[in-house]
């Protein structure tokens, strides 16, 4: 059997880490070598880096940032954020991610999906599905940072981008993110239960209890969180040690029988 992953998320915009909830980006909480830095020695199973900034202008400094992040990080990296393109998809596995995440632009253009899956292989490309509750409170797809409705049912979508050669969904709640409220099972459930790719779940966590429920509730097989890996010290540790104690099966630190390492200061992690 798979093992489940626990995957930080940290959202960039403009360069800077940020708080995010329900897709707005307001605090600036520390940058994301540091952050990388942490989460690299906290027994993280992967890490994924999504640029959420509008400004084309920053393009260049975030593809920097991957660079530099990569030279340093020694976990499996997902970058996303605006990727339109296979030159570009490219260029961040040149510059040593391991998998990109795409999402708009496969609305727009589903061809780039086969096309990337062609050119790089199934194992590098994940397809990011935004999804929140209309008018009706029915689920719908959500596109360009859940500004746009595109009218798409979140299991149909997730199943043509299966049939289109997608390694993996990156599934998250818009209406739950960053809200404390946990992951929205129902959601994540209807997907998983309808593909046989692995599905990451995201959007919501406050507690490693919400962990657990994503994964045997939600039938999950990833869950990945941004916010309350920032505030929680050791976080991605505890976490782990917590999913391991509640019969998830899940990959075990080497330094769990070792000693906690030190509390760091605030003033370090960002």
């Amino acid at each position: 059997m798979l093992k489940h992953r626990l995957i930080p998320n940290i959202i960039l915009n403009d360069g800077n880490v940020v708080q995010s909830k329900n897709f707005i980006h307001t605090n600036i909480i520390g940058n994301a070598i540091t952050a990388v830095d942490f989460f690299n020695s906290w027994a993280s199973d992967e890490i994924i880096i999504l640029d959420v900034s509008r400004n084309k202008n920053k393009r260049k400094e975030f593809h920097q940032i991957i660079n530099n992040i990569s030279k340093r990080c020694f976990v499996p990296l997902t970058i996303g954020g605006w990727i339109s393109n296979t030159d570009e998809i490219s260029q961040f596995l040149k510059e040593g991610a391991d998998k990109v995440s795409i999402n708009s632009e496969l609305i727009r253009n589903p061809n780039l999906l086969s096309n990337a899956v062609k050119k790089f292989g199934s194992q590098c490309i994940v397809a990011s599905i935004d999804v929140k509750k209309n008018a009706k409170n029915e689920y719908e797809v959500f596109s360009e940072r859940g500004q746009s409705a595109t009218g798409l049912i979140p299991v149909e979508w997730a199943q043509k981008l299966e049939e289109l050669g997608a390694g993996e969904i990156f599934l998250t709640s818009i209406d739950h993110e960053g809200t404390d409220k946990g992951y929205d099972i129902k959601l994540i459930k209807n997907v998983a239960e309808n593909v046989s790719i692995p599905v990451i779940a995201f959007g919501g966590v406050s507690r490693w209890q919400h962990f657990v429920d994503g994964i045997n509730l939600g039938k999950a097989d990833a869950v990945s969180a941004a916010n309350i890996f920032h505030f929680t010290e050791h976080s991605v540790f505890n976490a782990k040690k917590f999913l391991v104690e509640n019969k998830i099966n899940a990959r075990i630190p080497q330094f769990f029988n070792l000693p906690t390492p030190r509390k760091p200061k605030y003033n370090e992690l960002f």
